[in-house]
């Protein structure tokens, strides 16, 4: 149920202590891939979890409105890319979960796209399950399931999940120059330190991996074993004691 399209009497029925938040980033994704790649992934996977959880049980759970914008300033000399400090985010996530709670939604699942969010949401989801009167924990769609490819940065799992939820989010014209202008991984390392700070140190087209070897198919997978998996937590989460 997307709280946004529900109305409030349908909020107010819809039974159990249950909600999804998906957080993402409006960040460059290459010449290829739309800068709302992880906040389009994020609700994606949000919505197929909470389908295959209301497959397994008959509940529903109401998916809050996404967060667009993270932490992302390592992709600022990219044009179009937005970002706010980790504070202003983690407050934001505190707060949005802090509503939900005030409706007896108090266990939430935050879907995250991005992973400049990852340390930011570990230690909000902590701070909240610790001194708010929620629990809170964050799934972070990638780094959740088989993959099958390196997840890299606009290269193929995130390209792949794209061409399969609209093949128009994707440039295919430009599949080559994103290619071309990757690198084969993130950072400039040096004795398990990473010299570079942000993406244009070490990647010309703002991509890490090969685009043009995403599939259609493999972003079906992707999303079928990322909603399972959220599935599991949300199975998870509804059955723990805290």
């Amino acid at each position: 149920m997307q709280l946004s399209e529900a109305t409030w009497p349908e909020i107010r029925d819809c039974e159990g202590d249950l909600a999804v938040l998906p957080v993402g980033s409006t960040e460059q994704h290459g010449p290829h891939a739309p800068l709302g790649t992880d906040a389009l992934a994020a609700a994606a996977v949000a919505e197929a979890g909470v389908a295959a959880y209301r497959e397994r049980t008959g509940a529903d759970v109401p998916v809050a409105p996404t967060i667009p914008v993270g932490v992302a300033a390592e992709h600022r000399a990219f044009d179009g890319t937005l970002w706010v400090s980790p504070d202003t985010f983690r407050a934001y996530v505190r707060e949005t979960v802090a509503s939900l709670a005030h409706h007896r939604f108090d266990r939430v699942i935050i879907v995250n796209g991005h992973g400049g969010n990852t340390d930011a949401l570990r230690e909000v989801t902590g701070t909240i399950s610790r001194e708010d009167a929620a629990y809170a924990v964050a799934f972070t769609w990638f780094d959740s399931i088989d993959t099958e490819a390196e997840m890299g940065h606009g290269g193929p799992v995130e390209t792949s999940l794209l061409q399969h939820l609209d093949g128009e989010f994707v440039r295919a014209n430009e599949l080559v120059a994103a290619r071309d202008g990757a690198s084969e991984g993130w950072g400039e390392w040096v004795a398990g330190v990473n010299l570079a700070h942000d993406s244009d140190e070490f990647t010309d087209s703002g991509v890490v991996g090969d685009p043009t070897a995403a599939t259609a198919e493999l972003g079906e997978r992707l999303l079928s074993r990322s909603g399972d998996a959220l599935a599991d937590v949300l199975a998870a989460v509804d059955s723990r004691e805290r």
